[in-house]
């Protein structure tokens, strides 16, 4: 029975150095120095795509400029694809209407 003990014991060791040795290659790069952030997206480019169909381009840029301060998102396309960036999807205005173009 100690014998079993003991190699429920190592296994359970190993699993946790192998689940740690993962983490921290995910978080690390291959060199050892720390992943970079992810880039910061330009919310004025973005949002001018999204909003260059609008019938009101003016007012779909400031709502979608605000959307993308908050989120760092904007979703491809002109309309939809709220999906791709849930956060932005997400935000409503006081009518609980989707505040993001």
């Amino acid at each position: 029975m100690a014998f079993s003990k003991t190699t429920l014991t190592a296994s359970i060791l190993l699993s946790l150095f192998l689940l740690h040795l993962t983490q921290s290659h995910q978080t690390m790069g291959y060199n050892g120095a720390p992943s970079p952030l992810p880039q910061k997206i330009d919310c004025g480019e973005a949002c001018e795509v999204r909003c260059k169909l609008s019938s009101r381009p003016r007012l779909c840029n400031r709502a979608c400029g605000t959307c993308c301060a908050k989120c760092s998102c904007v979703p491809p396309g002109t309309s939809g694809n709220h999906g791709v960036c849930p956060c932005y999807a997400s935000l409503t205005t006081h009518n609980q209407t989707r505040k993001c173009p």
